[in-house]
């Protein structure tokens, strides 16, 4: 039996790779559709230096070879083993008096291009060959029907001698026949640009399934990277789902032992009230247990969350130089959802992660944007959880005290299987703080609120705060009966 692994060929991008299901299938001819400054040409140079021990082939029709290797080498490419036919309008031909500056007129009833291209192939025999861009054809082409026959048969004579052949276009909304292109080619890949983001999508793909829907990209030096959009249900370990301690005694009373492994809890409370302390004592302790541990914070610099911590005897410095703990500051607005994903899955998957803090949800979906917000976190919580990762994700409600208790803003504690309440009240004319589990999936909890402070010795949780009510709204006064807590 074959090996379908076997029919594959590499794009070059190893995200495109995951979301064609392992690369091109080889022999087949592929659109690369996108308007002006998409990445089309990035995507051909990554398709044909991918194997340097083979010769590939760039038949250019809008760039001379000279401005295209200045280009590629200015981008990391070197295009030493690729061949390039040249069909650019010439700086001669500006200046002449006839209207075409690629062919004459009478080379459209006797097409010199093909004919070129079938030389340089014979020629060079090339694996891999892109075509910038197909589009231009049309311009020869007397009408749609030649066009058609043009593209079909140079497709199909390169493909039958043993190419895989790209060929961008120019999108859908040009108006310029691509999207007859699509109904020529094996596959089809889209991308776009909108504002500051850009993505790519795969809309046809002959013999071999794929990754649907919208996948950020990004351009730069070194070309395009791809990053496939999660999908929770493809990843998954077997582990058990163990109770992991706080390492405060009341609290852990509170729990009942602590937080489970491969669980999402969130930690809900107003500014300042100590939702961040909270968590990197959780995973302090879980450094202590040789479990290697990082915050994402989308809020505070390394150096302030660091000196915060040492304040109240939390020795992050210790953890981070023997690598079980980590910080990892989010630039705003820098990272696609999909891009915040994969760096995610770098840290669970190559460096063995075990809890993962997103410092906040507010700082998340500022930062991360775009649509769809709380389905990308959905997709990221439920990956996490599948790989065995415990995740601590911390909500800031905008009430300090007074009114409804809500537990977040973005209507996403439906992801919790556990919920702690940090809330301020006022008691005697002090501001004081208290602490409670609202719920736990995994077991049984503690109803009853504790007081809550943090100290230059650490965190410290104190007795149950029982005969009171209104505590979480921040007016605690004797009563037996408590308000509903809603989300």
């Amino acid at each position: 039996m074959n090996n379908p692994e076997s029919d594959r060929l590499t794009s070059g991008i190893a995200g495109l790779d995951r979301v064609l299901s392992g690369g091109l299938l080889q022999q087949r001819s592929y659109i690369v559709r996108g308007g002006p400054g998409s990445g089309k040409t990035t995507l051909g140079l990554h398709f044909l230096t991918a194997d340097p021990g083979t010769r590939s082939l760039f038949v250019s029709m809008g760039e001379d070879e000279q401005q295209l290797r200045v280009d590629a080498a200015r981008q990391g490419f070197s295009l030493d083993t690729v061949s390039i036919v040249d069909y650019s309008p010439s700086g001669a031909a500006m200046d002449d008096v006839e209207p075409y500056t690629i062919m004459a007129p009478e080379d459209v009833e006797n097409p010199e291009l093909p004919k070129r291209i079938r030389e340089v192939f014979e020629a060079v025999r090339p694996a891999r060959i892109f075509i910038d861009s197909l589009t231009y054809l049309q311009y020869f082409s007397p009408d749609a029907f030649q066009y058609r026959k043009q593209v079909i048969t140079l497709l199909r004579f390169l493909t039958s001698q043993g190419a895989t052949v790209i060929c961008a276009a120019e999108d859908a909304n040009s108006g310029a026949n691509s999207e007859e292109l699509g109904f020529l080619a094996d596959g089809i890949i889209e991308l776009d640009q909108k504002d500051d983001t850009r993505s790519l999508e795969v809309t046809k793909f002959r013999g071999s399934g794929f990754a649907p829907g919208q996948h950020s990209i990004r351009l730069g030096h070194g070309g395009m990277r791809c990053f496939p959009r999660l999908e929770p249900g493809n990843h998954g370990i077997e582990f058990d789902k163990v109770d992991m301690p706080f390492g405060i005694p009341e609290l852990d009373r509170q729990l009942k032992g602590g937080l489970s492994r491969g669980t999402v809890t969130i930690i809900s409370g107003p500014t300042g009230v100590g939702k961040t302390s909270l968590g990197i004592q959780f995973m302090k302790n879980a450094c202590q247990e040789g479990k290697r541990t990082v915050v994402f914070t989308f809020e505070e610099l390394t150096s302030s969350l660091v000196s915060r911590a040492e304040g109240i005897s939390i020795p992050l410095l210790t953890h981070i130089k023997s690598g079980a703990f980590a910080i990892e500051a989010i630039e705003p607005l820098y990272y696609s959802a999909d891009e915040f994903a994969a760096r995610v899955r770098e840290e669970v998957e190559e460096r063995g992660t075990r809890i993962i803090m997103i410092d906040s949800l507010a700082g998340y979906k500022l930062s991360i944007g775009g649509d769809n917000v709380t389905r990308r976190l959905h997709a990221l919580c439920r990956y996490l959880v599948n790989m065995g990762v415990t995740v601590l994700l911390l909500n800031e409600v905008e009430a300090v005290t007074g009114g409804q208790v809500r537990t977040t803003e973005m209507g996403v504690s439906y992801l919790a299987d556990t919920i702690i309440l940090l809330r301020y009240m006022e008691t005697a004319g002090e501001i004081r703080k208290s602490i409670g589990v609202l719920k736990k999936r995994t077991g049984d909890f503690e109803k009853g609120l504790r007081e809550f402070d943090i100290t230059p010795d650490g965190i410290r949780v104190g007795d149950e705060l029982k005969g009171l009510k209104g505590i979480l709204r921040g007016e605690p006064e004797p009563a037996t009966n408590f308000e509903d807590v809603r989300d």
